[in-house]
């Protein structure tokens, strides 16, 4: 399969023929962002494609050859959206509380029991799980679709209200003919986010006390969430999915996605150490992910604890050897910064020295600007000095879902250029290391020779990226 990248005009648009590939979307609360592109099915040869207007600025195809009636077909599949999440929607209920729940399993459950005997102010709701990640990647510009479930309830509602709030279309997981006999496991997640004088976190949810996914009467995926997804460039999931949705569907998820062309970007999170000790259904999944995805995302603990290996370079070189598919493995390194690794390159960005106040979301808001990147072809310098401005950005504001990063704070923050530098050259005197190309993002007009060592200048870098942030902030696409 081909995937082409069209540049339109901003008055043009694509059309193609409809085919029954094109099903309603059915939708929550009737929204979804504008479908400027129908799918279908044309002749291989024929090369008229009709234009007209209102189309986005950039369109994908993915081209295949298919059989129909003893006649060689080509199919394009129109990818007009950036993003599809799946699942892992959920609504944060943060508090502030005098210590963290107990260790113990029943200790906690009778905890987050008495925590839920009574429906918590609405103030202190927040969209969680995906929805930050959505969230930042539209307010960078990008079109955003949620694959998940929420229940026909006040927190379900509250979810889609925010979602709408942003411009981020949501699809719907399941399907009519889902028979649900308790109604408590059809009903919105909740996640109670709790913080303690020293501003620590604990996290508690109902699928914490239960051995299997809290949606786990889903048994596959519906036709409105594979049409979303052939129409998606990217599908991110990440570890915490697998709280929710089974194994098997997730795999399935994966394995469409494959086969309509769209990129998949994982992140096992802190989930992905226990996944790798799981049932075997779950180890399966989890290896199907870290072998078949595009990108993959974890923090330098995440790394070693699924690879053994300590060194964060070689940990991610690991990974890429290991994987069929994966182009760049991203390991994130807090407030040293973040590495970005390819078969033919390693690059290297510190991150920016901000006030933190919370890193709820920073990591989610961090994977959005990955993506946005990894779409617009921008140089992985750069990629990786917009992720971490992203990251620092809502790590400055307090709590994630909405509060998450604006793209007024993300150019800020690269015009301060107040980057932390101290930590990344002692990264590569291991002798261990065999990287062609080494690009570093910095300030210093000079750091020694070193052979391997390219240096990105900061000033270039910001002076291209706030260039083009600026774009998108004048066309008012996002909240800014």
């Amino acid at each position: 399969m081909h995937l082409q990248t069209l540049k339109c005009p901003n008055s043009s648009n694509i059309f193609i023929p409809k085919s029954n590939l094109s099903q309603p979307h059915r939708l929550k609360n009737g929204y979804f962002p504008p479908i400027h592109v129908k799918f279908g099915i044309i002749s291989a040869n024929c090369h008229q494609v009709l234009v007209s207007r209102n189309c986005s600025n950039s369109l994908s195809l993915s081209n295949d050859i298919v059989e129909e009636d003893g006649k060689a077909t080509s199919r394009f599949i129109v990818k007009d959206a950036d993003i599809a999440t799946l699942g892992n929607l959920c609504v944060d209920v943060v508090l502030n509380v005098p210590s963290l729940p107990p260790n113990s399993f029943e200790d906690r459950r009778a905890y987050m029991d008495k925590l839920s005997a009574s429906q918590p102010d609405k103030k202190y709701w927040e969209a969680g799980g995906n929805c930050n990640m959505v969230i930042a990647a539209a307010r960078l510009g990008l079109s955003c679709l949620s694959l998940g479930h929420v229940g026909d309830e006040i927190y379900g509602h509250f979810l889609l209200d925010v979602l709408h709030d942003e411009g981020i279309g949501m699809v719907e997981m399941s399907e009519e003919s889902d028979v649900v006999a308790d109604t408590a496991s059809y009903e919105t997640l909740l996640c109670w986010v709790l913080v303690d004088p020293l501003h620590r976190h604990g996290f508690c949810s109902r699928a914490d006390f239960s051995k299997y996914p809290a949606f786990n009467w889903m048994s596959k995926i519906s036709g409105d969430v594979k049409s979303a997804i052939q129409r998606s460039k990217i599908l991110f999931c990440n570890g915490y999915a697998y709280d929710e949705l089974p194994p098997s569907l997730l795999v399935a998820a994966l394995e469409y996605a494959i086969e309509v062309g769209t990129s998949i970007f994982f992140d096992p999170g802190p989930r992905g150490r226990t996944l790798k000790t799981g049932t075997p259904e779950q180890q399966r999944a989890l290896d199907q992910y870290l072998t078949m995805s595009d990108v993959l995302l974890l923090t330098s603990d995440e790394a070693e604890s699924l690879t053994g290996v300590s060194n964060p370079i070689l940990a991610g070189q690991e990974l890429l050897k290991k994987g069929k598919r994966t182009k760049w493995v991203i390991v994130k390194m807090g407030s040293k910064g973040s590495i970005l690794i390819t078969k033919s390159s390693v690059s290297c960005a510190p991150a920016f020295k901000v006030n933190v106040i919370d890193t709820v979301g920073c990591g989610d808001s961090y994977t959005a600007a990955i993506a946005y990147g990894f779409l617009h072809d921008m140089p992985t310098v750069n990629t990786l000095a917009l992720a971490n401005a992203v990251g620092a950005a809502t790590a400055m504001g307090c709590g994630a879902g909405r509060n998450v990063a604006t793209l007024r704070k993300v150019i800020e923050i690269l015009k301060e250029s107040n980057l932390n530098e101290d930590h990344f050259l002692n990264m590569f005197v291991d002798e261990k290391l065999n990287i062609p190309e080494v690009r570093l993002l910095t300030k210093k007009t000079t750091l020694g020779s070193n052979g391997h060592l390219k240096q990105v200048f900061l000033q270039k870098v910001v002076s291209e990226l706030v260039s083009e942030l600026e774009v998108v902030l004048e066309k008012r696409m996002v909240p800014s």
